[in-house]
């Protein structure tokens, strides 16, 4: 076996293979990929007994997690950019505010941010994914978790977080920035800041949705309300800040009036 080839390290969930161990699919692909021998099928229900554990294993680690917000980025963000410094001082800030950080746990934006929240003594989350190439998890996660399949992952991201930040990114941040907006506009999920970081990156976007897609009826103009953009990470924390602030206020709010009905029925 060449030597190069030995060194090359690949993560399956828990497991790690080198060299000609590592498969040429990974296990996301094979579970969509329709084609192939039909022995295949007969292996699902086995698949099933997988993803129920993935979904365990993550409930049972973040379940006591406490307040956190999800960041997302490109992994490809180098570490002397300034949009990588931006995800280190978001991060720090996350921490300082008292929120846990949670990112796709691999280099650029997600290591920046990790970085941030463990320079200021916060607690750091990384959700790993299997990927035909290897991405190590950075080495500034607290907390850390690989997963084989991203539907899984992103539940996680999603059921952990009150807030998503997003930074400049490609089709992956793209993925996990309109789920999102998707969960929070249909009501799945409780209404949570959406913020976007980066104004000369991401403004064309939100102008072509304000310009384009709501005139043409595909949103409605309250929708535009559901993302924020902005330069400033101080400015992204208060956002996220301000809407938990007035999120506990209704609370206490609905509480005090349900009280006022109970005693008023009795």
């Amino acid at each position: 076996m060449d030597s190069q080839d030995h060194k090359r390290l690949h993560r399956q969930g828990p497991a790690m293979l080198r060299g000609k161990a590592i498969p040429r699919t990974t296990t996301d692909q094979r579970l969509l990929d329709s084609l192939g021998p039909a022995e295949w099928v007969h292996s699902d229900p086995w698949r099933v007994l997988r993803i129920q554990a993935e979904f365990v294993e993550g409930f049972g680690l973040l379940a006591e997690l406490g307040k956190a917000v999800s960041v997302f980025g490109s992994a490809r963000t180098a570490p002397d950019s300034e949009e990588y410094r931006l995800g280190v001082e978001l991060g720090t800030r996350l921490a300082e505010a008292g929120y846990a950080v949670i990112t796709g746990g691999g280099p650029g934006i997600m290591e920046a941010a990790n970085l941030g929240a463990a320079k200021a003594g916060g607690v750091s989350v990384g959700l790993g994914i299997e990927l035909p190439f290897e991405q190590r998890m950075n080495d500034y996660v607290d907390i850390g978790v690989e997963f084989r399949y991203f539907f899984v992952r992103k539940t996680m991201f999603v059921k952990y977080s009150q807030a998503f930040v997003v930074l400049p990114g490609g089709f992956g941040t793209m993925d996990e920035l309109f789920e999102a907006v998707t969960l929070v506009q249909t009501g799945k999920v409780t209404r949570f800041p959406i913020v976007l970081v980066g104004t000369a990156f991401w403004g064309g976007l939100v102008q072509w949705i304000r310009d384009v897609m709501a005139p043409s009826g595909k949103i409605r103009d309250t929708d535009l309300e559901l993302i924020h953009l902005t330069d400033d990470p101080a400015e992204a924390v208060q956002v996220i800040v301000d809407a938990h602030t007035e999120h506990v206020r209704r609370l206490v709010e609905e509480a005090a009036v349900r009280g006022v009905a109970e005693e008023a029925g009795t």
